[in-house]
């Protein structure tokens, strides 16, 4: 009987420590391995990712789209052009566009930049990532890719129509005359739609404003491009819109003979995620993502001035 007392000690005791071992390994090992070996403490040349749909916070976008927060890829840039080890920037942009304000602060950052910075286009550059694109010291693109895309849109789902066949009114109670404008529940009349058609194209203007300005290009010449037209990388390129077509060994090339690179090894600038996230980043891998389009309009229920985007 005491033998056998013994022996489930030993193997509760046994148990114990593997599942301790086990956590040693996840929380501190692991962790301890990323900061000793992790390559991104060496390099010349920041690389910052600029993929999926422009916000200010990083929130999930419509359909399930990825997102990327302007609020991070301020912080980087920033971040690498404070950093002496590091000699240049260069912004790797898949994006359709998104926010104007998050947009706007991405750029700033950019022209910001006492460091050369180099933005290149791969798949998508179209939008709010082009404003983006057009503030850097060069851009390169692939000569397929979707870029331009300068407009701005503003959408909402309306179900009046559809209260209406089930006989449901909406009555609204409002201290001003537009404080429910771009509510679902009622169509827009002419002064409401024209007030938000105003601000769409009080946007408009300030993102030709910001091309022209970037790019060096006259306003009229930008205003031609602007009817939310999106052009493949070699239409970009003939327009005046992008310096070069190409990838990212012709950014290394340019780096090479522009700013004297021998060498060049990249600092990837990524947003650090815990284990729990990574775990949940593994498993949503497995999972189809819907919505997904060239310069897609995003949609919501919520008020319009949420959704000025740049499409």
């Amino acid at each position: 009987m005491v033998k056998v007392v013994v022996e489930r000690r030993s193997r509760t005791k046994a148990i114990l420590l593997t599942f301790a071992a086990v956590l040693f390994v996840i929380f501190v090992i692991i962790p301890l391995s990323l900061v000793v070996f992790d390559g991104k403490k060496l390099g010349n040349v920041a690389l910052i990712p600029v993929v999926g749909v422009i916000t200010g916070d990083g929130s999930p976008a419509p359909f399930g789209s990825s997102s990327v927060s302007s609020r991070d890829i301020v912080a980087f840039i920033e971040e690498a052009d404070a950093n002496p080890g590091l000699t240049a920037i260069v912004l790797e942009i898949n994006s359709p566009g998104g926010s104007a304000v998050a947009s706007d602060e991405i750029a700033a950052a950019v022209k910001k930049a006492e460091k050369p910075v180099v933005a290149l286009i791969r798949e998508a550059g179209a939008s709010g990532a082009y404003w983006i694109a057009s503030a850097a010291d060069h851009v390169v693109a692939n000569k397929m890719s979707i870029t331009g895309s300068i407009g701005v849109i503003s959408s909402y789902l309306e179900f009046s129509g559809l209260m209406e066949k089930y006989g449901i009114r909406y009555e609204p109670l409002t201290s001003g005359q537009y404080k429910d404008v771009g509510n679902p529940y009622q169509p827009l009349d002419s002064k409401k739609k024209a007030l938000l058609q105003g601000k769409l194209d009080k946007i408009h203007a300030y993102f030709i404003e910001e091309v022209a300005r970037n790019r060096q290009l006259s306003e009229d010449h930008v205003r031609k491009l602007a009817t939310g037209e999106f052009f493949l990388g070699v239409e970009a390129k003939e327009l005046g819109l992008v310096d070069e077509l190409g990838d990212q060994q012709t950014v290394q090339t340019y780096l090479r003979e522009k700013h004297g690179l021998l060498d060049i090894v990249y600092v990837p600038f990524e947003k650090e995620r815990g284990f729990f996230e990574m775990l949940a980043g593994i498993s949503s891998s497995f999972s189809f993502e819907i919505g997904k389009g060239i310069g897609a309009a995003f949609m919501d229920t919520q008020s319009p001035e949420t959704l000025m985007l740049l499409s």
